[in-house]
């Protein structure tokens, strides 16, 4: 029963994560709460962690028998995975707007873009020139370096289908916002990881 606990709690969290960013739910705030709307980013990363803070904490008591270990040599590729998977969050902080990720640039500005580049437009250039979601790449990385029990596999499972779902889900508001010129980077830059015959996102 607390795999079926775990699960409802992880997919749950997920579902409500990803509704409150949906376009419709934004529109419905901006139509019937306008004075509240340069406010939403902020209140959504902040009921995002809330709410993410139970889920981890009975995510911690779900415990079984450790079925796969990274060891001997393994171990060294669980180092690579997770030193790159920690290079694909730091990399993009230099390209992406922090501020307008946290939300308080749409508090100063009003505005609540798509895009996280400092000028809300499309930028190529780093890792993102290699793929167009490093965040969510950096973040598969990381929980399949981890050993692995039932809790964590069905865990990590919840957590990547919904970062392929999320990543499709905010490509869409991206295409809406920025138009052909998204559609050619996803033409030429991999979702996740490098394709191997890649051209120039800016080609």
């Amino acid at each position: 029963m607390q795999y079926v606990w775990l699960t409802v709690l992880w997919v749950g969290w997920c579902v409500l994560h990803s509704l409150l960013a949906s376009l419709r739910v934004k529109a419905f705030v901006r139509e019937h709460f306008p004075a509240m709307f340069p406010y939403y980013r902020i209140a959504y990363n902040l009921f995002a962690v809330l709410a993410l803070l139970p889920v981890l904490a009975y995510s911690f008591t779900v415990q079984g028998p450790v079925f796969m270990q990274w060891e001997g040599p393994w171990v060294a590729v669980r180092i690579v995975m997770i030193l790159a998977g920690l290079a694909l969050f730091i990399a993009p902080l230099k390209r992406y707007d922090m501020s307008r990720f946290l939300g308080w640039r749409q508090i100063t500005e009003g505005e609540q873009p798509a895009s996280l580049a400092a000028d809300a437009g499309l930028d190529t250039g780093g890792v993102l020139a290699y793929v167009r979601h490093p965040w969510y790449s950096g973040a598969m990385l990381i929980i399949w370096a981890r050993d692995l029990d039932m809790a964590t596999l069905i865990v990590n499972v919840i957590i990547t289908a919904y970062l392929f779902i999320g990543a499709r889900l905010e490509e869409r508001k991206l295409v809406e916002e920025l138009g052909d010129e998204y559609r050619r980077y996803q033409r030429t830059v991999g979702m996740f990881f490098p394709r191997i015959s890649r051209q120039s996102a800016g080609e």
